[in-house]
């Protein structure tokens, strides 16, 4: 690439780099899709560079120079979309994984492997990302505090400070660069699923790991499952050790999905954010609504308390999706304390403000009239008798499987 080619490349619009990233080289090569490399394995007739190539990979995790070697060690279809996620998030690198806890649980893995257990952690955070540190499944031990708290937990062998921001379920939001000012020289990880590069760009104020469920808003339509990690080359080099290592590799159709999906990501998350900025000022002048919880960033995530039983609002969507997940073109609306945060404790959950009668709504791209006409005829059929009850009675009647975003 001539010099001019880099002065342009680096001054690109997130929005142009969205569209092209990790596509730079296929009009060179007569393409215009990119292409999906299902191969498992390649031939190699000289063994001897072999050997020296996973010599070198051994020593620093670094992507091997040439043709690929062996699928757990490295995809070229799956290279595409980490190059262009580390071009959206501005860090030198990314790695992706079979899935966002597969990814945050290498992120554990390769701190540990320092003599680094110790995690300080921020809540809310999303409910699996919780049980992970609280349970101590990888030997890590976890310090909850909140932001003004940070500097105070730390100790010598803490190896990781995570936020999530907007956090899952209730889009509280801290202040990233004082986050990171707090922690020191101790490696900061920012869950950033919900604001994506669109919204908001960790490693721009002072984040060391930015994490993604890619499942979510990266692939956007609700068929793909994928983590990913942006970072520094250091950190990417331990990450890849850690795959190849343990084999949450993403599989190759899905890395072509979430570049596809990626091209798409700013202009979904904008209009999805303008219809989710309109349903929250409705929700947050309606009588039958408690709370409404919006960020400043803004973003397509709506979360609110209904005055009513929020089972019965579940019930009573028709074009709203009662599902599991988000970021996709439909809208979903779910119950955290009954699914995505249920394996939290429950005085723990209520606590980081996760209200037995919080909603969780994902907004889509439908229209947002019909969107809220929806919404209107589900509050609708809130009973107001249920105002009068616990609806942790009818969520502690209601158990469903832990561990859905």
């Amino acid at each position: 690439m001539s010099g001019y080619d880099d002065a342009r490349t680096a001054a690109r619009a997130l929005a142009t780099e969205a569209v092209h990233a990790g596509r730079d080289d296929l009009a060179r090569q007569g393409l215009h899709a990119p292409p999906i490399d299902l191969s498992t394995t390649y031939p190699s007739y000289d063994s001897r560079a072999e050997a020296a190539r996973i010599d070198a990979f051994a020593a620093t995790g670094a992507e091997p120079d040439g043709p690929p070697v062996y699928g757990r060690l490295g995809n070229p279809t799956v290279a595409r979309f980490e190059t262009a996620l580390a071009k959206l998030e501005g860090t030198d690198a990314a790695v992706a994984f079979a899935s966002g806890m597969a990814a945050l649980s290498a992120v554990l893995l390769v701190r540990a492997s320092m003599g680094l257990r110790h995690v300080v952690a921020v809540r809310p955070l999303y409910g699996c990302s919780d049980h992970l540190l609280t349970a101590g499944l990888l030997g890590s031990e976890v310090t909850w505090t909140d932001p003004a708290g940070i500097a105070d937990a730390l100790r010598p062998d803490t190896g990781l400070v995570m936020v999530e921001t907007p956090a899952n379920p209730t889009l509280a939001e801290v202040d990233l660069r004082a986050v990171a000012h707090a922690c020191g020289s101790v490696p900061l990880l920012v869950d950033n699923t919900f604001a994506t590069p669109v919204l908001q760009r960790p490693a721009e104020h002072g984040a060391r790991l930015v994490l993604h469920s890619a499942t979510k808003y990266l692939g956007g339509h609700g068929d793909v499952m994928a983590g990913v990690v942006a970072c520094d080359e250091e950190l990417a080099g331990r990450l890849r050790q850690v795959r190849f290592a343990t084999g949450g590799v993403l599989h190759p159709l899905a890395g072509y999905l979430l570049l596809r999906g990626l091209a798409t990501l700013p202009v979904r998350v904008r209009a999805a954010s303008e219809s989710a900025a309109e349903l929250a000022r409705r929700l947050s002048a309606d009588p039958r609504v408690a709370r409404v919880h919006y960020p400043g960033i803004g973003g397509a995530m709506v979360a609110f308390e209904v005055k009513g039983d929020p089972h019965e609002v579940i019930a009573g969507v028709r074009l709203v999706t009662p599902a599991v997940s988000l970021g996709s073109v439909d809208t979903l609306i779910q119950h955290p304390a009954s699914i995505s945060h249920r394996i939290v404790d429950a005085d723990d959950r209520r606590g980081a403000g996760v209200s037995d009668r919080l909603l969780r709504m994902s907004v889509g791209l439908e229209d947002v009239d019909d969107l809220w006409a929806d919404l209107d005829q589900a509050l609708g059929g809130v009973s107001v008798r249920a105002a009068g009850r616990s609806a942790d009675e009818g969520a502690a009647g209601r158990p469903e499987p832990a561990g859905a975003h």
